[in-house]
């Protein structure tokens, strides 16, 4: 009996530790979000011909072939073309193309390597009107940028993002004719805050996104192209699928699409260190009423609504998908997988790219695989 009480409390252990460990996996996930992590340092400033070159430590993405930006912990912004040069085997000199005005890049700066290129519309030779959106959470900020269509694109960021980042997809859809709106939804950073502040993986925000294309429909939209991001892609499958005005969505373009949440979070526990296993321990606390509220969600999330993989015969839209082979947080697999079950529907393109880093990877092909595909399946 000694041994089996032993026995019990071990398990017992075990088991606690288990739900402490999906709990915290679950609370990461859909928690607000955080600051912008600056974990890379300038190690030099060089200026060569007029070029000027900003050295850095060398890693996968300081070493990636493509267009980036550095933001600045201190503010600021420079953007970084694709040459490069190595300093020795552990460090690498970027060439800048562009900085944000008055910056003084200093040896020593902090800053933080990303794939939003533009910081704003001006930026991305864009002429914008700050709106905002009335949706079921409040007044959301976003940016029109007017067409000569009646085509209109909703561009819709991801988790852990901002509205920036889908900028790249904006100057596509502004080249075509389209009127574009650029959304902030729900505790993103720049939409209303609801409830606890925390995201509940695209299950609300559809409704604060829906509420613009009612705002565009009100304006004379006749049809719509959804560009989504990420999670942003989620959400947009959930509009073309259930939304009131799904019969008005003409096309998808889907930069690194979450396609399945489940295998979408094994994939960052194991990017984080752990076995990709101990994904399964955050679903409870991610879809059950209880536990989601102790997590600080308002309700369980629908994870299953959001299995494409699954539900693929039910897709009726056709879908561009962009997705890097490189991508370690939303597999590339389960693109493949999606236009394997629909290829009547789904095309595919692969770049060797980062998440949501294809834009970045190679520009010039990005944006001719997107503008081609709209032209042929899209009316504008």
């Amino acid at each position: 009996m000694r041994v089996g009480l032993t026995l019990g409390a071990g398990v017992a252990l075990l088991g606690a530790g288990a739900a402490a460990l999906g709990w915290a996996i679950a609370r990461k996930l859909t928690a607000p979000d955080g600051v912008r992590t600056f974990n890379l340092v300038v190690r030099g400033i060089e200026d060569d011909g007029g070029v000027r070159w900003i050295v850095l430590d060398r890693t996968p993405n300081t070493a990636a072939q493509g267009v980036y930006n550095l933001w600045f912990e201190r503010g600021g912004w420079v953007q970084l073309g694709s040459e490069m040069q190595a300093r020795g085997p552990n460090r690498i000199a970027r060439a800048v193309t562009g900085a944000s005005n008055y910056l003084n890049v200093q040896v020593g700066d902090n800053v933080s390597w990303s794939g939003i290129y533009f910081a704003t519309p001006a930026d991305a030779g864009l002429e914008a009107h700050d709106i905002m959106i009335y949706t079921p959470s409040g007044y959301a900020p976003a940016w029109r940028f007017d067409g000569s269509s009646s085509t209109w694109a909703i561009h819709i960021h991801g988790l852990g993002s901002s509205r920036a980042g889908t900028l790249r997809g904006v100057q596509v859809a502004t080249n075509l004719g389209y009127t574009s709106l650029v959304v902030s939804y729900r505790n993103d950073g720049d939409g209303p805050t609801s409830g606890g502040g925390g995201s509940t993986l695209g299950a609300t925000e559809v409704d604060d996104v829906e509420a613009a294309i009612s705002y565009a429909v009100r304006r004379g939209a006749e049809r719509f192209v959804l560009f989504g991001w990420s999670m942003g892609a989620a959400i947009a499958l959930e509009l073309a699928h259930r939304s009131d005005y799904a019969q008005l969505v003409a096309g998808l373009v889907l930069d690194s699409p979450v396609l399945d949440w489940v295998e979408v979070i094994k994939a960052n526990c194991a990017r984080s260190g752990l076995p990709p296993a101990t994904g399964h321990l955050a679903i409870p606390w991610l879809t059950l009423g209880p536990l989601a509220r102790m997590v600080g969600l308002p309700n369980g999330i629908p994870l299953r609504e959001f299995d494409w993989a699954q539900r693929a015969n039910e897709l009726t839209v056709p879908t561009l998908i962009l997705h890097g082979n490189r991508d370690d947080s939303v597999p590339a697999a389960l693109s493949e997988t999606l236009h394997d079950r629909r290829p009547d529907l789904v095309e595919l393109r692969s770049f060797g790219a980062g998440h949501t880093l294809s834009w970045n990877s190679d520009p010039n092909r990005w944006r001719t695989a997107v503008s081609c595909w709209l032209s042929n399946h899209v009316s504008a």
